[in-house]
């Protein structure tokens, strides 16, 4: 199983070898490993700590009130989830799985809580973690411009829009299938098909399965820039 180092996350990133130890030290850090298809929390046993991927996918998905499921967010490599869940010591009735066999780094966020803030590198990871709930914040408002859009076409413009923004890319592979991806934008999977049909026969975007391409045009076009 393929992992990515933990300096490809913003908490790590350019941290010197003595600065990775401290803050190893200081959030904590342990490491486990989930097979795929394994709950990883639920409404009922939600994890105290918040997690960074190393390797494998995580989704985190809540529930409607006719028992759907609604994605909140697919979590990849290098990427963390459930750090507001750990700082507030919320619970939420949210359900956390992995995708595929999955390695997450979970991390404690007690010395961030407790205000233990001694070294410059201390100061330095409470900074970082602050940035990260910033941006955190940002992605949930760009996940709101989605789903308020009232056509099927407005939600995938929109949502291409990030995903460009995302990858930096115009050619990307999404981490989910066309059901979770007509869950994520919260409308019919024949429906979400026909429309990337119709965009695709329009030349505004090409794709095989869960690979895409965005394709610089016309109404498209706009948005990208």
């Amino acid at each position: 199983m393929n992992k990515v180092k933990i300096t490809s996350c913003y908490l790590f990133n350019n941290l010197n070898d003595n600065e990775l130890k401290s803050a190893i030290s200081f959030f904590d850090c342990k490491e486990e490993t989930y097979k795929k298809g394994e709950l990883i929390a639920s409404p009922d046993k939600l994890p105290k700590k918040f997690g960074l991927v190393l390797s494998g996918c995580v989704q985190i998905y809540t529930l409607d009130i006719d028992g759907y499921q609604m994605i909140m967010a697919t979590v990849l490599p290098g990427e963390t989830f459930g750090e507001s869940l750990s700082y507030l010591k919320k619970e939420a009735p949210i359900f956390i799985h992995a995708l595929s066999d999955t390695v997450v780094m979970w991390m404690s966020t007690e010395k961030l809580r407790e205000q233990k803030i001694v070294t410059e590198c201390d100061k330095k990871l409470s900074y970082r973690f602050t940035s990260l709930l910033a941006n955190r914040a940002l992605s949930m408002n760009d996940r709101i411009q989605i789903l308020s859009k009232l056509t099927i076409r407005e939600k995938l413009i929109a949502f291409f829009t990030e995903a460009v923004r995302k990858y930096n890319a115009y050619s990307f592979t999404l981490p989910f299938d066309r059901s979770d991806m007509a869950t994520y934008l919260g409308c019919d999977r024949s429906s979400l098909s026909r429309e990337l049909s119709k965009m695709q026969k329009e030349g505004l975007i090409t794709f095989t399965k869960n690979s895409f391409t965005v394709h610089k045009k016309a109404d498209i076009l706009m948005n990208f820039q």
